[in-house]
């Protein structure tokens, strides 16, 4: 893979994270059953990666491994779970968004977990996250449906935070295709029981939705990050993903009329600008976490 050739792979993998929340849209199945198809769909996918498409070879796994990779899935389930939630409540617009809020997230436990000293430039990206998060906020009346959803999505980027945070403690021994087929694993056992008695009723149309949210924006975009990473620098993977948002909310609009408001837009604007200027400068000593495709 050339330098060209996996810039464009992570654009397309950007582009299938941006249509995640679409597919939930469209799938009219509750979340549970959405998280349990997409990590079943994605296990076939990412087991067909390693098999073929994959060089790495994979670790044998110790008890602590193992143990690490059920929290990780643990919150994985968690972080989709509360995302679904978001685009069913609030829609793709404000879910995405709210779940951009990760990053800042991360910078804080980060600092407290790791006992590492945050930078003036991972200050500005709480910030402005945080500015950017009140304006995206319609309206702050815990009853209304957008600024729930909001909560939802929000809560969903503070899971991924926590999953960026358990994978980076392990992500030196487990190849990330294989931690991804394992967390996967992981989370379509823990929600076959919710899932299970609603399958009967799934429709057809609603599992092919389900399908290309697991095998597309899940396997193969998580294979393409994996694989764009041996040519790309992580800090510019991660502002190229900075563009999720951004493919999300334009196909929400195109597809549901989901027009965001003037406010939202610049709430929005600030997050992403937030997260490509944090990517850009960087951080030394520290990796862009590699689960950042889990999304």
């Amino acid at each position: 893979m050339t330098p060209r050739t996996a810039l464009g792979a992570l654009h397309i993998g950007a582009l299938m994270f941006g249509l995640t929340g679409v597919f939930g849209k469209l799938a009219a199945a509750s979340p549970a059953v959405i998280v349990f198809g997409r990590a079943a769909f994605a296990v076939v996918a990412l087991a067909f990666f390693a098999r073929f498409a994959s060089r790495t070879g994979w670790q044998q796994l110790q008890a602590t491994d193992w143990r690490r990779l059920l929290l990780s899935g643990l919150l994985l389930a968690g972080h989709w779970v509360s995302f679904f939630i978001a685009v069913k409540v609030a829609g793709v617009a404000i879910a995405t968004l709210g779940f951009a809020s990760f990053p800042a997230f991360t910078v804080i436990l980060e600092g407290l977990v790791f006992r590492e000293r945050i930078r003036a430039n991972e200050i500005l990206l709480v910030v402005l996250v945080s500015v950017g998060l009140v304006l995206v906020t319609p309206d702050f009346d815990l009853a209304s449906e957008a600024t729930c959803g909001l909560l939802w999505a929000v809560g969903s980027g503070l899971l991924f935070a926590l999953l960026s945070l358990t994978n980076r403690a392990s992500s030196g021994r487990i190849p990330p295709v294989q931690a991804a087929l394992c967390q996967n694993v992981v989370v379509a056992v823990c929600l076959l029981p919710v899932a299970a008695p609603q399958l009967s009723e799934v429709r057809a149309i609603d599992w092919l939705w389900i399908s290309l949210l697991g095998v597309f924006c899940t396997g193969l975009a998580h294979s393409l990050f994996v694989a764009s990473l041996a040519v790309i620098k992580a800090r510019t993977a991660a502002v190229v993903f900075a563009l999720e948002p951004v493919y999300g909310i334009s196909v929400a609009w195109l597809l549901f009329g989901e027009n965001p408001t003037m406010r939202m837009l610049l709430g929005g604007a600030l997050i992403i600008v937030a997260i490509v200027v944090s990517s850009s400068l960087g951080t030394p000593g520290k990796k862009t976490p590699q689960t950042a495709s889990a999304h």
